[in-house]
């Protein structure tokens, strides 16, 4: 995520694993000199002003010691607020490939505006001793160095957290401790952090309506590798320095072509079939929750042993400036969490909840410009200076500043596309937000771009009212599922054309397994902002299947951009707590997990849903046979009915702000 120069800095380097980057040129050898020329004059700087203190190894209850690099000002006759990043990604202080310094900006930046600033590495990571385990677990570490880090003789007492991704998830479980020392947090992208809130059961983005998110798997070949070098417990402090500079003990995992690696089956065996390291996700492991990840249900007590935050039992009681991107894998759960401890936070910490949520892909933040381009839509100028805005929290809270930041930032800041402007509310969704139902209808062709499928105002006369109880079929194979096609996604590699963001759909709606309900042109503007909820009625003759739906704006010309997705396997269809299967050509309600956006269809635009039976690699595939799924290796074809009438009303419910 962003934050000021410094804190952003810092955010490129732990974030940079798992965002998407073109390939960069290499470095003439003009350029490499002076690159090292540069940053070795930040650490002149760095040194004038602060006492370094690299490769403090912090020991946890256990006896696990922690790689810790601690950057404080020189003045000792004062003591200092603490920001703090824990990470699983590198940050080592000198940069092996380029045989000169990282960038200390973020470093510089934070010590020049009086704090402490200290970056941790997970368990299982890097220089720190342990198995690793998704956020860092046991969540005991987070009270360990939170106790470590307030005893110090130069520290205040007082802890921010900032960072995005990874380095954000771990904050919200670790802030339901109450530690007294925690004093606010800044969690930027914090998708995998979120267990279980309102109506989303993800435990921590690996699923969606039941349905495993694949990102999660590409993501961790890189993360967890628990064969790697180590040192022996009595290695000091000194030797690690000069170790650093000859490693940074960093994988180089071999390229994988993931848009082919996904194709494998059976799932539990992607990783292990691209010669990737053994770990969490399919393995059992000597950690806290046990690893096999591949294995659990939604609801498999395992979940709740790690560092997820799970809100029915982890109350948050700190301020918190939370930050959110409209392309991300997680805003949904996000936007919940964030309603949610607004509501239940205790004393004045309720109303000491900001979010801002801006348009663009996950941790995209600072990534935008002048004019901000997702997948293939222009969002304008999305800029923001986030900087101000994180520094100006932390001054208040870390420091306490008067500085009457609170009094002048709206709760909510949120990016509307479509007129592409910041607006602002005290509420999500905003004030004025009122629910309005489109219901499907059709001749019973509504595949294709080209079908008859239709998607009417709940006010108004069904263009297809004398046919709308003929249901619309479509033939969904596992062997050949309906593909994704950009996205609100993170980490996917090359597994997703365009790598997420806004595309135009229409080359996908030719596919006759895709169902495309339109409205009419609109004949006025209308800003939709909120949850997008789609009820359907559906029925099959396979015992368990998937439905997908994608919400699209199309403007006048046809361009059809997309603006959420999501999807629910029907053996959940009841609850992530229960399996039910289904009766073959059985009519079933199901009522997807929300979509949410912000985005103004203008008049003359259209409001589009497509519906599918899968949206792969963004979602594993249902081999449609009621069986484990993740030990399969063959599948069984789904046909499948979206049914609407009047006993069968399947609608989409939008979230309508009047201006």
């Amino acid at each position: 995520m962003r934050l000021g120069s410094a804190v952003f800095a810092l955010l490129c380097i732990l974030t940079a694993p798992i965002v998407a980057q073109a390939p960069r040129q290499p470095l003439t050898p003009e350029e490499t000199r002076a690159l090292i020329e540069k940053r070795a004059a930040i650490e002149k700087q760095l040194e004038d002003i602060a006492i370094i203190d690299r490769k403090v190894m912090v020991p946890m209850k256990d006896g696990v010691r922690i790689a810790t690099d601690i950057y404080r000002p020189k003045d000792t006759s004062k003591k200092y607020p603490i920001i703090f990043s824990r990470t699983p990604y590198n940050f080592n202080f000198w940069d092996v490939k380029l045989g000169g310094y990282r960038d200390m900006t973020t470093e510089l930046d934070a010590v020049k505006r009086g704090y402490v600033l200290i970056e941790m590495n997970e368990r299982g990571h890097f220089f720190s001793e342990g198995n690793y385990d998704i956020l860092g677990a046991p969540l005991s570490d987070a009270n360990d160095q939170f106790n470590w880090m307030s005893a110090q003789p130069w520290s205040s007492g007082k802890i921010g957290l900032i960072g995005c991704s990874s380095t954000a998830e771990w904050q919200l479980a670790a802030a339901s401790l109450g530690n007294k020392a925690l004093t606010t947090i800044i969690p930027q992208s914090f998708g995998a952090g979120v267990g279980k809130v309102g109506p989303y059961n993800e435990q921590g983005n690996w699923y969606r309506g039941g349905a495993v998110q694949m990102l999660f798997i590409d993501w961790l070949y890189g993360e967890q590798n628990q064969v790697r070098p180590t040192f022996p417990k009595g290695t000091s402090q000194k030797e690690l320095l000069n170790a650093s500079k000859m490693f940074d003990l960093a994988p180089q995992m071999p390229p994988i072509d993931w848009a082919k690696a996904f194709e494998h089956l059976p799932e539990k065996d992607l990783i292990s079939a691209v010669d990737g390291p053994k770990g969490i996700f399919s393995d059992k492991m000597p950690n806290t929750t046990g690893g096999a990840m591949i294995e659990r249900t939604p609801n498999d007590p395992a979940w709740r042993k790690g560092g997820i935050w799970q809100s029915d039992t982890m109350p948050i009681n700190v301020p918190g400036f939370w930050f959110m991107t409209w392309y991300d894998v997680s805003t949904g759960p996000n936007l919940a969490a964030y309603n949610f401890v607004r509501s239940t936070a205790k004393g004045e910490a309720a109303n000491e909840q900001y979010a801002v949520i801006a348009p663009t892909l996950h941790c995209g933040y600072k990534r935008a410009k002048e004019d901000t381009i997702v997948g293939e839509r222009s969002m304008g100028d999305a800029r923001l200076d986030y900087d101000a805005l994180t520094y100006a929290w932390f001054d208040h809270f870390l420091k306490g500043e008067d500085n009457g930041f609170l009094q002048k930032q709206p709760k909510v800041t949120y990016f509307t596309m479509g007129i592409n402007k910041w607006q602002h509310s005290e509420t999500w969704p905003p004030q004025g937000a009122k629910p309005v139902t489109l219901t499907l209808s059709s001749g019973g062709h509504a595949n294709t771009l080209h079908g008859d499928g239709v998607l009417t105002f709940s006010s108004s006369t069904p263009a297809a009212s004398k046919a709308s109880g003929i249901a619309d079929l479509f033939t969904y194979d596992p062997m050949h599922p309906t593909p994704s096609y950009g996205g609100n996604v993170c980490c996917a590699g090359n597994s997703i054309p365009g790598t997420g963001g806004a595309l135009d759909q229409r080359k996908m709606e030719e596919r006759p397994d895709i169902l495309v309900y339109t409205s009419e042109p609109l004949k006025e503007g209308i800003e939709v902002s909120g949850p997008i909820t789609a009820t359907l009625y559906v029925s099959s003759d396979v015992k368990d299947t998937d439905v997908t739906v994608k919400v699209i704006d199309v403007l006048p010309d046809g361009t059809a951009y997309n603006l959420d997705e999501t999807i629910q396997r029907l053996r959940y269809r009841d609850g992530d707590d229960k399996t039910v299967w289904m009766e073959k050509d059985k009519v079933y309600k199901v009522t997807l997990t929300p979509m949410n956006t912000s985005n103004y269809f203008d008049a003359g635009h259209r409001i589009r849903i497509e519906v599918a039976g899968s949206n792969f690699p963004r979602f594993d595939r249902n081999l449609n046979t009621g069986g484990n799924n993740y030990d399969e290796t063959t599948g069984v074809v789904a046909h499948t009915a979206i049914h609407h009438s009047v006993q069968y009303p399947s609608t989409l419910t939008i979230s309508v702000v009047k201006h």
